[in-house]
């Protein structure tokens, strides 16, 4: 069933996306050499809670077997794609940082993810981050009613690709609202199918994961992290948003 919402639980959504959008803010200002995973992970938690909202990922059940995931964000550092567990990693000057944060607030969820700078940075990792929000940009700007799911992969398959770079396929993006994870699925790349037409008032969540070379992946031993299979960097830009008859509304922002 698409997730179509009312503009009572859009305002719902709104809520729950700027408690996501605080503790992306936080991560960007605390992001530095000499702080741990765990760290950010605290605070972000804290945010969350102190919010009156509940981290959608901690206690989230893995679908290979492992533990549920302990920690409220996913900390994936260099060339590891999603799914990082916070713990003692401590970031070094160069590295770079994906931060995917979920929070539920009065039953609905928001979703959203950034890639940060740890200090100086490569040329090669700034311009990944740059194209990979770009690419991000590209694909909501197809979100508008009428159109079709694959309007979106095009868009974020065709810059990125344009640009150099490869795009995950083994993970994409979903419908969000009352589940972390609702229909359609929103790949990052044009498939066989066109995928369903969009609709006012579905909410998605569009993530481009974006990668300097394969776009093939594994998965480590802890069934969570997932990484490049040639060990290069990735990046990812996520955000929540609701398809309007003005057009793509981010709901995971600062109001």
């Amino acid at each position: 069933m698409i997730n179509i919402k009312s503009q009572r639980e859009l305002d719902k959504m709104r809520r729950a996306g700027e408690v996501v959008a605080r503790v992306l803010h936080r991560m960007g200002e605390i992001v530095a050499p000499g702080i741990t995973t765990a760290q950010l992970d605290k605070v972000a938690e804290e945010i969350i809670v102190k919010s009156g909202a509940i981290p959608s990922f901690k206690g989230f059940p893995c679908a290979y077997g492992g533990i549920d995931f302990p920690g409220s964000i996913c900390a994936s550092v260099n060339h590891v794609i999603i799914h990082g567990i916070p713990d003692g990693t401590t970031l070094n000057k160069g590295d770079i940082i994906s931060i995917d944060v979920g929070a539920i607030l009065e039953g609905y969820h928001a979703d959203a993810a950034r890639t940060f700078a740890v200090g100086e940075i490569s040329e090669a990792a700034q311009k990944l981050i740059y194209h990979t929000e770009e690419a991000f940009n590209r694909g909501a700007a197809q979100a508008i009613e009428g159109n079709r799911v694959r309007d979106i992969s095009f868009a974020v398959q065709e810059y990125a690709e344009k640009n150099g770079y490869s795009v995950v396929r083994d993970y994409v993006g979903h419908g969000v609202g009352r589940e972390m994870h609702e229909d359609p699925s929103i790949p990052n790349f044009v498939g066989h199918e066109k995928g369903v037409r969009l609709s006012n008032g579905m909410t998605i969540a569009i993530e481009p994961m974006i990668n300097i070379g394969t776009w093939k992946v594994k998965t480590l031993k802890d069934k969570w992290s997932v990484v490049t299979a040639d060990g290069e960097l990735s990046a990812h830009h996520e955000n929540t948003l609701a398809i309007t008859p003005n057009g793509p509304e981010i709901l995971t922002r600062l109001y």
